[in-house]
């Protein structure tokens, strides 16, 4: 039972549920692989980067809501949208979610690996050209899609509008004209669901590799990355 013990560890990483038990603690090795396995759940297929509870309290589909974000310092409300979406689309409707940013933005890659309960860097690119960008993450696909310790975030201070794809997979969407936004996901026929549920907001677990940590390093060579902050 070593790896099953292993893995139970590493589940509780960020599980914003608060359970205090798991749903993945009664398994065994061969119930637990099985469940690691399954990465479709009706026509929605997930990345390898995260996977739902075992007792699938949330089970992932395709979907967007509208939230609202609020400045603890400002007390501003910022409006978001929050976003899921199928594997076979996630990654063109990420790139396609980037261009009401302007020509010109910001890039701060999140990246979880040697963190613990929670904690994560955030390294910071200002200035830098968006179709440059666009191209260097499509070299990058396969590690932004499955790591699920490395997420990334686009940025135009000067709208302001953020995009951010988050180690969940997830895509979410900050400023006062979040409308273009919604323009895009419903070209990708993305559903408008009010009570949507997000796979963060129930027990989960995430997948990384050794090698996606040096596909990582390289990413941030790509970036011109210099500046890190926690």
């Amino acid at each position: 039972m070593g790896f099953l013990k292993k893995f139970l560890k590493t589940t509780y990483r960020d599980n914003s549920a608060g359970k205090v038990r798991s749903s993945f603690e009664s398994l065994s090795e061969d119930q637990l692989e099985t469940h690691l396995n399954i990465a479709k759940y009706g026509n929605f297929m997930l990345t390898e980067a995260i996977r739902p509870s075992y007792d699938l309290e949330v089970v992932p589909q395709a979907g967007y809501r509208h939230d609202v974000y609020t400045d603890k310092e400002t007390g501003i409300k910022i409006p978001v949208l929050m976003a899921s979406a199928s594997r076979e689309v996630l990654f063109d409707l990420f790139i396609d979610l980037l261009d009401p940013l302007g020509t010109e933005v910001d890039v701060v890659l999140e990246t979880s690996h040697e963190g613990s309960n929670n904690q994560h860097q955030d390294l910071y690119r200002e200035h830098m050209d968006l179709p440059v960008l666009k191209s260097t993450l499509y070299d990058y696909e396969d590690l932004l899609l499955n790591d699920g310790c490395a997420g990334i975030a686009v940025l135009n201070p000067l709208i302001p509008l953020e995009v951010q794809f988050d180690e969940h997979k997830l895509l979410i969407m900050y400023g006062q004209g979040i409308d273009q936004f919604e323009n895009i996901l419903d070209e990708y026929d993305i559903p408008h669901i009010s009570d949507l549920k997000f796979i963060t907001e129930a027990e989960h677990v995430h997948s990384s590799s050794d090698e996606s940590i040096e596909e990582l390093d390289q990413l941030k060579y790509r970036l011109g990355i210099d500046i890190e902050y926690s």
